[in-house]
C-alpha cells in the first residue's frame, strides 16, 4: 500500500500509516478514558484546517457521562447502540445554521460577508454552506484524532430529528453525523473492505 516516493522520511511514513493506511473504522473499544486535555488538543488541531470563508460552522458535543450516553443510546440505530455505549467518547458533529454571526470575527477583512448568508432569501445558501463545511470539519476531526493516536468510528445510523431535539433544542445547530472516539479493540475490526481504483474514481482533464 506504499504511496510515498523513496525520499519520504520514516516519520512521515508512520504518520500516513496512522492517519490513512493502517487506520481502521472501529466497532469495539478498550476501557481506556480520553481526558479533557486530549479533547481540547483534538479541537485545537482540527480548527486550523480550511473551511470556505473561514466560516467554521461545526459544533461538537463530546458525550462521555453515563447520563448523556443514556440520552443518546435510544436515538441510535440498533446496530450502533452497543459500540456507542462502549466508546469512551461519542462526538455529535453539528452545524450551526447561524454560523454567519461569527464571520465578523472569523473573516474580518470582509465586513459585508455576513450579509451573503443572513439576508432573507439566503437560507438555502446558509444551510448548504453550514452542512458542507461542517462535513469537512467532521473529517478533520477524524484525521486529527488519528494523528493523536486515537481511533474513530463515524456513523450515520441515528434519528437526526430526535438527536436535534434532545441535544440541540432551542439552538440554531443541527446534527450532521456522529463519531465514536477512543482506543479501539483490535478484535472488533473487520477485514478491510476494498476501495475504488484511481481509474474508477478519477479523471485527468
Amino acid at each position: 500500500m506504499a504511496v510515498l516516493d523513496g525520499g519520504a522520511t520514516e516519520v512521515r511514513r508512520n504518520m500516513l500509516d496512522r492517519i490513512f493506511l493502517d487506520a481502521r473504522t472501529q466497532n469495539g473499544w478498550r476501557d481506556a478514558p480520553v481526558g479533557d486535555e486530549t479533547l481540547r488538543q483534538l479541537y485545537d488541531l482540527l480548527k486550523w484546517a480550511p473551511t470556505s470563508m473561514n466560516c467554521g460552522p461545526a459544533r461538537f458535543l463530546f458525550i462521555r457521562s453515563p447520563d448523556a450516553k443514556e440520552r443518546l443510546l435510544p436515538l441510535m440505530n440498533a446496530g450502533n447502540r452497543e459500540k456507542t455505549r462502549q466508546a469512551p467518547v461519542t462526538v455529535i458533529v453539528g452545524y450551526d445554521l447561524k454560523f454567519y454571526d461569527h464571520l465578523p470575527k472569523l473573516f474580518p477583512h470582509r465586513p459585508e460577508a455576513r450579509d451573503a448568508f443572513a439576508t432573507p432569501g439566503k437560507e438555502t445558501h446558509a444551510h448548504d454552506t453550514a452542512f458542507r463545511n461542517s462535513s469537512l470539519q467532521g473529517a478533520y476531526l477524524i484525521l486529527a484524532a488519528r494523528a493523536l493516536g486515537l481511533d474513530c468510528g463515524p456513523m450515520s445510523g441515528f434519528d437526526a430529528a430526535a438527536v436535534d431535539a434532545e441535544f440541540w433544542a432551542d439552538t440554531s445547530v443541527r446534527t450532521n453525523f456522529i463519531c465514536n472516539i477512543g482506543y479501539g479493540d483490535p478484535a472488533s475490526v473487520r477485514e478491510r473492505l476494498p476501495r475504488l481504483d484511481f481509474e474508477e474514481a478519477c479523471r485527468l482533464l
